[in-house]
């Protein structure tokens, strides 16, 4: 008899697990972006996010909560959300409801098997949780992911060239109505 697997477990991060989203960002990165973008693209790219010193500014800083995801007690993948910046005028002790998806990556070997799907709905519970109403996000114009955002009820809002250092993002500005 076939036993369907455990569910992930899904933790906030901390600025200890840095080291385990690094781990988990070399594993997704590459595979993510290889056909569509340029290897120097994803190399620079990887080089401005990814480093101890970006994801602890991203941590402390930006206000991102990590959410780890475990499976069988590895790190599997991960999301990464936080408040979008107040509306021009809004009073500043406002409590945010709109928040940005920025980060979700599931190793290459998890996928397909639900994982991302955990992953989303756990950063749209704690959205609701923290008195958020919707969640954006970009994904590139090029990736397949964009179904999978379809699928959750994410509605393409516009397109976005998001410049990073001399390359361009090319994305669909995507929100869901939480």
């Amino acid at each position: 008899m076939h036993t369907p697997p455990a569910p992930p477990r899904i933790v906030p991060a901390t600025l200890r697990d840095i080291p385990a989203i690094i781990q988990l960002a070399e594993g997704t990165w590459e595979p993510t972006y290889r056909f569509i973008l340029s290897r120097e693209q994803i190399e620079y790219m990887y080089r401005v996010i990814y480093t101890p010193a970006a994801l602890k500014r991203q941590m402390v800083e930006q206000h991102h909560t990590f959410l780890l995801a475990h499976v069988d007690g590895q790190p599997a993948g991960f999301a990464s959300f936080g408040p979008q910046p107040p509306a021009e005028g809004a009073p500043a002790e406002a409590v945010p409801t709109e928040y940005k998806l920025h980060k979700i990556y599931v190793l290459p070997t998890q996928q397909g098997q639900g994982l991302g799907l955990h992953l989303i709905e756990a950063v749209e519970e704690a959205v609701r949780r923290a008195g958020g109403h919707t969640l954006d996000l970009n994904v590139n114009r090029y990736n397949p992911a964009l179904s999978f955002y379809e699928r959750r009820g994410f509605v393409q809002q516009r397109e976005e060239d998001v410049p990073i250092g001399p390359y361009f993002m090319n994305d669909y500005i995507m929100r869901k109505t939480l």
